[in-house]
């Protein structure tokens, strides 16, 4: 077997929330993330899924080194990430990519298409000429026009926006790339497009994906395995077909339970959550889930579950899981 392109090792980060009266620091931390833990094979694609505010997104950045963890380690290609020196800050850079939600955004109004794509290209050093050579072959790759080198991002639609700003993070030949809700944005009918390119370049580039997403409908068209988020720590990590199929923790059985079925008569089996996500500034003690909770127990207000291996590859974190 081989070893893990990427390990994530009791992950953390808390940021200072908002400031009082007059712009005072009110001192209070949030939690947005709280000792995550996995690894990710080469050639594996990996959905982190759960409600917004849940730390998927910060997860996210803090792999690509967007944002520094407050503790945790991040492990990439056998190199930490916080400890690597200059030369190998500088080499990760190129191997690790990512794609951002917002299409309409993420782009430099500015620069034509051919310019934001060979930007990371010029970055890491390589010619002008290789560049433009590189520029044209992404654009075929993803299903872009020659003559769409020289318009501006406002003259695409936000499927061709996205499909620039997967050229541009295929440019450096990565090795990673973390999608960040990269479909969230677009109509259902690009949606599918977009994925099945994703999947195309991660076959033909031999590709690790790390898929961000609040849809499971979505990331169970993508991922190998799926790791569930709830304020701030994994609660359920399994297989595609374990997850889908035999889901152990009360959260994933909802989240599943939610996702809408074509068929007239159909009935969710489990009950929709109650409640809101609870503050990440003032997390509850016990199981995070506790509150909403249908088969929630004394322990559980008390006792946070550890993320126990309950069958080979299916973790959950759950004092009373099934």
């Amino acid at each position: 077997m081989s070893a893990p392109l990427l390990e994530v090792r009791d992950l953390a980060k808390s940021f200072e929330s908002g400031g009082g009266l007059l712009g005072r620091r009110s001192g209070a931390r949030l939690q947005a993330v709280r000792g995550v833990s996995f690894d990710l094979a080469p050639g594996e694609t990996l959905g982190l899924v759960g409600e917004s505010g849940c730390g998927k997104t910060t997860v996210a950045r803090m792999v690509v080194g967007l944002i520094a963890p407050s503790d945790g380690r991040i492990v990439f290609d056998g190199v930490e990430t916080a400890s690597a020196g200059h030369v190998d800050r500088a080499a990760m850079r190129g191997k690790v990519q990512i794609v951002f939600q917002d299409p309409y955004t993420s782009l430099n109004p500015r620069l034509r298409v051919a310019e934001i794509i060979a930007e990371p290209l010029l970055n890491l050093g390589v010619s002008r000429q290789e560049a433009q050579r590189r520029v044209a072959e992404l654009m075929a790759t993803v299903g872009l026009q020659p003559e769409h080198m020289s318009r501006f991002p406002h003259a695409f639609s936000g499927g061709q926006r996205q499909r620039i700003g997967i050229a541009r993070a295929l440019a450096p030949r990565p090795r990673l790339i973390v999608c960040d809700e990269a479909v969230s944005a677009l109509d259902v009918s690009i949606q599918a497009q977009i994925l099945n390119l994703l999947a195309d370049i991660q076959r033909d580039f031999a590709l690790t994906l790390l898929f961000i997403s609040h849809n499971l409908a979505v990331v169970r068209h993508l991922c190998h395995r799926i790791a569930v988020m709830y304020l701030g720590q994994i609660v359920e990590l399994a297989g595609e077909t374990q997850l889908f199929e035999a889901p152990l923790h009360p959260y994933t059985q909802a989240l599943i339970a939610a996702v809408p079925e074509p068929d007239p008569d159909w009935a969710p089996a489990v009950a929709e959550l109650a409640g809101d996500l609870p503050d990440p500034s003032n997390p509850p003690a016990g199981c995070a889930f506790h509150a909403r909770c249908p088969r929630a127990q004394e322990d559980c207000r008390q006792v946070m579950p550890v993320l126990r291996e309950l069958a080979p590859g299916h973790h959950v974190r759950c004092h009373y899981p099934g």
